[in-house]
Parts: structure tokens; C-alpha cells; sequence
């Protein structure tokens, strides 16, 4: 946490994560201490809560709790999960800094995108990937789109906006589903999704840093159940290189969802898991975390934050452009 009344604020580099008091990944602190290392006082780690910005004279500020002005920076790493993000909070204070020409990694637009599991899926479809065929909707009401003629389970059952695996279940029989239907929370849509029977319980994870995949692991759940997630359990084993296909695909599945470090998640579609075409791209995320074993992804991001640094310093010194 920064001392905003006596820490200096002046900082070329950001990591920006979640308000206090959740704590920093073990992924986020693992790159947290390397921008350290790599630029000294030339970086700062602030969390979301710790800031406060608008317009004054004509002109857009941010400031620290204490009162002190922040100049922009020009690189922001954010480490601020999608899924709780909001359009009135951290979604404005992120727009605030790209407004400042600060250079977000993620940009904005790709964080909102993976937000939303059916945006991701209109974009990829539209690209060309494979993906999973999958049903949403807008205002209906979930008993009268459950009811729609030709609907047949399986399904894997998800909410829009979920990660880390939660709010994700797998209904077996269209009944069932109707039964539970009053008892889902649904203060955002679900989307009904194509059960991929030979990815049931296991999935293969993929990190991609500026187009290369940098990580890759098959995440297995212990138990048997659909979900293989880390956070709910999944056991992972690292395999970059395994998968070349697959990892070719993670990387043009980040690059159609504008996301410069992503990681992608890929379901098996053959029983063979050393079939190299058999493979669907599940969803995108904008804030993946990593295992101690995948080395090469912090220098990765550290090379990314280097270019854009060179690439905001070329720009702003291009006649007529304005500094931040």
C-alpha cells in the first residue's frame, strides 16, 4: 500500500490492483517485485482505492487521498480483475488514465470485452475460431428461455461476467435445469454452453505476453467434476511446447480480443489429448495469473513495459503531441 501523504508519486510505471483489503496474487506481487528491481523509483504499485481524479481548470487530475497531486504515468500494468470491475468505478478510473495518455496493459476496451464471456465469444466467432456453440439473451426471462423449443441438455451453465470457475455448473436434463431456474441468481445473464465431453474436468491454460505464448498448463480437476480452475481446486501441469496448434490458437484468440498479456483457456474436443487440432477456445482472460514454473512470463511483461515505455516516448516527442 502507498503512504499518500509522504511517498513520492511521480512514476513513469503502475501496477494498479483490486481496493484494499483483498490481497495481491501470488502472480501480482511476483511481478509487482520485478518492475521494482526494473525500474526503481520509477515505479509505484497503487491499488484502486487509493486515488481520486476529475477535472479542474479545464484539465484532468489525480490525486492521492493525502492531497498530493500524481503526475500520469505513461505504462499502467493492471492487475484489477474483470469480473469486478464496475462502469462507475474502476471501468472510470482506468478511462481517466487512458484520457491522461497514459499506455494501459490491458487496454480498457480489452478488459471490458473479457468481462463479458458472450462478447468474447461474438469476437472470436467473427475471427474465425472455433469456440463452443453457445445461447444468451438479453431481458427474456430465464423460465421462458429454458423453455425455447429444440433446447436439449447437456449444457454447461454460466454466468456472463463470472471467473475463477465460480457460478459454472453442468446440467445433465433440460427438467432439472427448469426446476433450478428460481433459485439462480440472475442479476446478470447466463449463458447456456455446448458440453465439450472430452474436456470434462480438465482444460489446457494458456499465457500469451505481445503475441507469444509465454506459459501453458493442463489444469485437471481432483475430483472428477467439470470445473478445473486452480481456484477451485484444479491440479496443474505445465506443458509449454506440448501443444504448438493450441498455443498458436491462444494467440490469435488474445490478439482478436485486443489483449496484449492474456491468458486463454482451451477445451480439449477429441479424447486424444495429444490430438493437436482438437481444440476450442473457452474464453479470454485480461488478468491471468501464472505458476512459479512458468518463467518466462515475467520477463515477458517486463519487455512489453520496456516497448511501450520507447513507444510513448517516440510519440510524445512527434511535433504537436502532448505529454500527459
Amino acid at each position: 500500500m502507498v503512504d499518500t501523504t509522504t511517498a513520492p508519486t511521480a512514476a513513469d510505471v503502475w501496477l494498479l490492483a483490486r481496493e484494499n483489503p483483498f490481497p495481491l496474487l501470488r502472480s501480482t506481487q511476483e511481478l509487482v517485485d520485478a518492475l521494482g528491481v526494473a525500474y526503481g523509483d520509477r515505479f509505484v504499485s497503487w491499488r484502486t482505492d487509493e486515488l481520486v481524479f476529475g477535472v479542474q481548470g479545464g484539465k484532468l487530475f489525480l490525486r492521492t487521498l493525502g492531497g498530493l497531486d500524481v503526475p500520469a504515468p505513461k505504462v499502467v500494468c493492471v492487475r484489477q480483475v474483470p469480473g469486478s470491475m464496475r462502469h462507475d468505478r474502476e471501468v472510470t478510473l482506468l478511462r481517466h488514465l487512458e484520457r491522461m495518455e497514459a499506455v494501459l496493459l490491458n487496454p480498457l476496451e480489452g478488459h471490458i470485452a473479457s468481462r463479458n464471456k458472450v462478447w468474447q465469444l461474438q469476437e472470436l466467432a467473427l475471427a474465425g475460431l472455433p469456440v463452443p456453440d453457445t445461447l444468451s439473451y438479453a431481458t427474456a426471462p430465464l423460465d421462458g428461455v429454458l423453455r425455447i423449443r429444440g433446447l436439449d441438455a447437456p449444457y454447461v451453465v454460466k454466468a456472463v461476467n463470472g471467473y475463477q470457475g465460480k457460478r459454472v455448473f453442468l446440467a445433465s436434463d433440460m427438467p432439472l435445469l427448469r426446476d433450478l431456474a428460481g433459485s439462480l441468481d440472475q442479476k446478470a445473464p447466463l449463458l447456456l454452453q455446448e458440453y465439450v465431453t472430452a474436456s470434462h474436468g480438465r482444460d489446457l491454460r494458456v499465457v500469451v505476453v505481445d503475441g507469444k505464448p509465454v506459459g501453458a498448463e493442463v489444469r485437471t480437476s481432483p475430483s472428477g467434476t467439470l470445473v478445473s480452475n486452480l481456484a477451485r481446486g484444479g491440479r496443474p501441469t505445465l506443458c509449454l511446447g506440448r501443444h504448438p496448434r493450441a498455443e498458436a490458437l491462444a494467440v490469435a484468440a488474445a490478439r482478436t480480443a485486443g489483449l496484449v498479456i492474456a491468458g486463454v483457456d482451451l477445451l480439449f474436443d477429441s479424447e486424444d489429448s495429444d490430438d493437436e487440432d482438437a481444440f476450442v477456445v473457452c474464453e479470454v482472460n485480461s488478468v491471468p495469473g501464472w505458476r512459479p514454473g512458468m518463467t518466462e512470463v515475467v520477463p515477458a511483461v517486463l519487455r512489453t513495459v520496456d516497448r511501450a515505455l520507447r513507444t510513448w516516448s517516440a510519440h510524445s516527442s512527434l511535433p504537436g503531441a502532448d505529454g500527459p
